[in-house]
């Protein structure tokens, strides 16, 4: 009976020891799982947290004060992913060493400001719904790619993610695994948090419907094609718009519950909605952001209120910069670019020094509207 005892009390002693370890509060207010096989409801992500996973590498933590909410993260996925490289995406995620600082009173403005980056997820990973991708055609048309399309592959995986030649591993739709990791049970699963301080949702349900319809018609357009670094696609763009392309749609203000940045007021709150539909992530956002902030996420907006270029428009030079530029000198080699722009390369260089800056992308973009010549 003694020895029987003994046996109990090591085992109890053990069990525990081992539960402790797999779970403990980081900075005394939340307890977190770290290898998060499954979401712990009782965590609050409004408030100070980290995931720490060391399976993935994981390191994100975020700390509150009374005026802002910091994150610091190294930008590596808490979840599974798909291969990469891969056939549509050459790339290998890398961590980053991100930090990010959204407002803790967030202040919602009238006018729509347009942004490539709306906001982060909770594990550190950003959104970034559209793409760099752009077909030409020789008639004078150009079409944004969109990353979520059956034409062109661009290696997304289960998450509708993938990974940015710096070796940044982002989100283009509605993230999968996120979802799945910090789902507590209530319809509206809290993903990330806007640039704006607002925070992002996705409705399991699917009750709250985007405002973006596609166009009536047919596009227009000829001997068009797709180039990147690796090959060059002849497309065919005619037809009616399917959502290839970002400009196959519009925004029609009541068409869903959504507004122009997929937000929406609920019970006094207002927030952004991750939809399976386009625009699947905010192209926008409404709250108010500081200047510096503006200008590192290179957003913009317009004095009508709407955004400066609606979905799928042409990227300004900043962004081009800001996508393209891999050792952050700011400036593009003829080794970053890609596409139409690695074809005109010496006619935007108007000094001929091997780079493209800032303000040769803008006095090239105005001086050649047409295609450069087709790569064969």
């Amino acid at each position: 009976m003694k020895n029987r005892l003994i046996i109990t009390l090591l085992v109890t002693v053990f069990v525990g020891c081992k539960s402790n370890n797999k779970s403990h509060s980081h900075d005394g207010s939340v307890a977190h799982n770290h290898d998060h096989e499954a979401a712990n409801t009782t965590n609050n992500y409004f408030g100070n947290y980290s995931l720490i996973n060391e399976e993935y590498g994981t390191k994100t933590v975020v700390t509150v004060d009374s005026n802002s909410r910091k994150m610091e993260t190294n930008a590596l996925p808490n979840h599974e992913t798909g291969t990469f490289p891969n056939p549509g995406n050459p790339n290998t995620i890398k961590a980053q060493n991100r930090t990010y600082t959204f407002p803790l009173n967030p202040k919602k403005g009238e006018k729509a400001q347009w942004i490539r980056e709306p906001g982060v997820a909770l594990n550190g990973i950003k959104f970034e719904p559209g793409t760099a991708e752009v077909v030409q055609c020789e008639t004078g048309e150009n079409y944004r790619v969109e990353a979520l399309q059956d034409v062109i592959d661009l290696g997304l995986d289960f998450n509708h993610a993938h990974v940015q030649p710096t070796g940044a591993y982002h989100y283009h739709g509605t993230p999968t695994s996120v979802i799945q990791k910090f789902d507590s049970g209530e319809d509206l699963v809290h993903v990330g948090f806007a640039h704006d301080g607002f925070p992002m949702y996705y409705s399991k349900s699917g009750k709250y419907k985007p405002s973006y319809k596609l166009l009536d018609g047919n596009r227009e357009g000829e001997d068009c094609s797709y180039d990147n670094p690796h090959q060059s696609i002849d497309i065919s763009v005619g037809g009616h718009h399917d959502g290839t392309y970002g400009s196959d749609f519009e925004f029609v203000d009541g068409y869903g519950d959504l507004d122009e940045c997929n937000g929406i007021t609920i019970n006094g709150n207002y927030m952004y909605l991750v939809t399976k539909e386009f625009p699947y992530i905010s192209r926008c956002l409404m709250g108010e952001v500081n200047e510096s902030e503006k200008r590192a996420l290179g957003m913009q907006g317009s004095g009508d209120g709407r955004p400066q270029n609606r979905p799928g428009g042409r990227p300004n030079a900043t962004q081009i910069i800001k996508e393209m530029d891999t050792n952050n000198d700011g400036k593009l080699s003829k080794t970053e670019v890609k596409g139409p722009l690695k074809e005109g390369f010496s006619k935007i260089d108007a000094n001929n020094n091997g780079f493209l800056s800032k303000e040769e992308l803008e006095k090239g973009g105005e001086k050649n509207k047409q295609k450069p010549p087709k790569h064969n």
